[in-house]
């Protein structure tokens, strides 16, 4: 892995805490200049200094609605202008609400799950993407989940809602629209996330309010049968965003596979027909 890449600056969305900061400390141990938005969970933004100071490197934060077209434009407006220059964008921003903690939507929530999650990622990359031009070998990452895949269905019904997983599917459209506006310069790319310990997972306040047995039946259908740990997305994010020089318009699904349903596959059963046996398409022949 290289340690310095060029001089190179990532604005870095949601990143006061969870996948957002991690992403961010990933790219600032690599050399990278970051610029780290937030806007709530303000009770963590000392965190968040703290782990960015043991970098090492350079960093700014910005408060912002990303909901919101003119602060969308300053956030991307404060990279340029402290750093002179854009490379990376990682579009990590969302908000979903959790049918077991909220319930029946109000106006209010389908509102504000859409525009965080598609309103606000729209407002970034049309500020973003002038500068990310300039130069090739620049990247967008779009982080969504496997919501927009399986929408509120199964063992997942209690933790992904209807807004929620439309607004994720919606982001994939985006993801290739974008992948054509930005060619050739930009990459875009959509890393789809599953159950992770900061979303979706153990360390959310829906996990919490899940029964055992709940917990158990995400973990079953997951062919790896566990939840996802932050340095599974940081290793995603660093092949999407330096070693995919071939890839735009893309995902990678990294679900454990969830989408895939954990049943088990059963033995092979011995069957009921027999070698000379007559069958639907003539006598099966004994093997030489």
């Amino acid at each position: 892995m290289k340690k310095h890449e060029s001089g190179k600056v990532a604005l870095v969305t949601g990143a006061i805490r969870g996948i957002g900061l991690a992403i961010a400390e990933f790219m600032a141990r690599r050399g990278i200049r970051t610029v780290l938005t937030y806007y709530d969970w303000l009770d963590d933004l000392t965190g968040m200094r703290k782990t960015m100071d043991a970098t090492g490197c350079a960093y700014q934060a910005v408060s912002a609605d990303l909901r919101k077209k003119d602060q969308a434009e300053k956030a991307v407006e404060k990279a340029v202008s402290s750093f002179g220059r854009l490379d990376i964008l990682v579009n990590n921003i969302e908000r979903g609400g959790w049918p077991v903690v909220h319930g029946e939507y109000t106006p209010e929530q389908w509102d504000l799950e859409f525009n965080t999650t598609v309103t606000a990622k729209w407002h970034l990359f049309n500020a973003a993407l002038p500068h990310l031009k300039k130069r090739k070998g620049t990247a967008v990452i779009n982080l969504t989940s496997i919501a927009g895949m399986v929408g509120r269905s199964g063992p997942a019904g209690l933790v992904f809602n209807d807004c929620y997983s439309l607004s994720n599917r919606a982001v994939s459209l985006l993801t290739e629209q974008w992948a054509r506006l930005g060619a050739p310069e930009v990459r875009v790319n959509e890393l789809v996330l599953g159950l992770f310990e900061t979303r979706h997972g153990p360390g959310t306040r829906g996990w919490k309010l899940l029964s055992e047995e709940e917990k158990q039946s995400l973990l079953h259908h997951t062919l790896l049968g566990r939840t996802g740990r932050l340095s599974d997305i940081t290793k995603a994010v660093n092949f999407l965003a330096f070693e995919a020089d071939f890839m735009t318009g893309g995902r990678i699904v990294l679900d454990g596979g969830y989408c895939l349903g954990g049943e088990k596959v059963p033995d092979m059963p011995e069957g009921v027909v027999k070698p000379g046996e007559p069958t639907f398409g003539g006598t099966v022949k004994p093997i030489d």
